[in-house]
């Protein structure tokens, strides 16, 4: 590939022999302007590997060209070389301080100046080639980075749903709660970065069930009070299973998991948190979570009227739910409604998990076929 050099001057004999002399041993394909703003225009829409210009000239004088030039994308480090006659040190000095990388003198046929271009030559061919390799080292980077998010985004969702298989649940809950969760994070207006991270960590929001025994996770009648507790000591052992992780993502999932049930008015559970003590991603999962287990088919009960679970979370919040992520989550409404309504579009497929023999359960002394809000919601 040809250098490719701009040159710039008001003299269009001084261009041409510039011209020549430059292109003489087939290396070079130089563009010429006498008038040096229509140069800048131009290199704006095309990336050169060296430039000429002239020092004096109508319209703006080569420092002050430089000094433009080297503001435009792809102009930082292209060798620049300024010709002039004035070899003054204060000319010198106020163009390198501009951006000039040398100086060529106004002398045709100098040796000097056959030296100094040659030079320029080789340079600017080697930093065009440095700064390929930069951009094809950032695509591969870059190419190497997506593959690892991909990756990281499959291995928490089937850690997830090896967690559901142990819950009897469908495995399309944790999908649904993460696409919640990230409705609600990029209304609040969370940044891009910790909107996406909710969005992979919250499916980690009930790990910790791995270490429930059956005998009360599968228990298909009526939890006693100590199995209960016992149910609720998988948010801090969540917690514990994915602290002192390395990856920052990973370290987002345990507070998720730790916080989900906390409540906004203290009364949640494992730390009584409230309000603002509660990290923002734990409060955001919580909506989603509580909505998705509300509005879904379990084994011992019958799914929720989406308005019906909407007027839940409007009346608790400000309770149970930060106000802000319930308004959030409404706000986006017919979005929520299309992803409830694709529940059985999950991108992972697997088997039908088999439902342990009347599977209809209660909580804290609650019948076993009571169907509220609070009692769907407290595990």
């Amino acid at each position: 590939m040809l250098t490719q050099a701009l040159l710039v001057d008001d003299s269009r004999s001084v261009l041409n022999f510039l011209k020549r002399h430059i292109e003489a041993e087939g290396l070079v394909e130089a563009t010429t302007f006498l008038d040096p703003v229509a140069a800048l225009a131009c290199a704006r829409e095309r990336v050169f590997d060296l430039v000429l210009v002239d020092y004096e000239m109508l319209h703006m004088d080569g420092i002050s060209f430089i000094r433009t030039l080297r503001t435009l994308p792809g102009c930082a480090d292209i060798p620049i070389a300024m010709i002039t006659s004035r070899q003054t040190d204060d000319v010198k000095m106020e163009a390198l301080q501009a951006g000039a990388t040398d100086f060529l003198p106004k002398q045709p046929q100098s040796v000097e100046m056959t030296v100094r271009l040659r030079n320029l030559i080789q340079l600017g061919a080697a930093v065009r080639k440095l700064n390929d390799r930069a951009a094809h080292l950032a695509s591969e980077v870059a190419a190497a980075t997506r593959k690892l998010g991909e990756r990281e985004e499959e291995i928490i969702l089937r850690l997830a749903l090896a967690v559901e298989y142990r819950d009897n649940d469908t495995g399309e809950h944790t999908l649904r709660v993460a696409r919640y969760s990230r409705i609600i994070a990029e209304q609040l207006g969370l940044p891009v970065r910790l909107c996406r991270d909710i969005y992979l960590a919250a499916p980690l929001h009930d790990v910790g069930k791995v270490a429930i025994p059956d005998n009360i996770l599968l228990k298909p009648g009526r939890l006693t009070d100590a199995e209960m507790a016992v149910i609720r000591t998988h948010a801090m052992i969540g917690a514990h299973i994915l602290a002192d992780s390395g990856c920052e993502l990973i370290q987002l999932g345990a507070q998720i998991a730790a916080g989900h049930h906390e409540r906004w008015d203290g009364a949640g559970y494992p730390n009584g948190l409230k309000t603002d003590e509660i990290p923002v991603a734990a409060r955001v999962v919580a909506v989603a979570d509580v909505f998705d287990a509300l509005t879904t088919r379990r084994q011992y009960k019958e799914p929720m009227p989406l308005e019906v679970a909407r007027n839940y979370l409007v009346e608790n919040q400000g309770r149970q739910f930060d106000p802000a992520c319930v308004e959030a989550f409404l706000s986006r409404w017919d979005e929520v409604v299309e992803i409830a309504a694709g529940q059985q579009a999950a991108p992972f497929q697997r088997a039908e998990a088999t439902p342990a023999p009347g599977m209809e359960r209660a909580v804290e002394g609650r019948p076993a076929n009571d169907r509220s809000p609070e009692a769907v919601s407290l595990a």
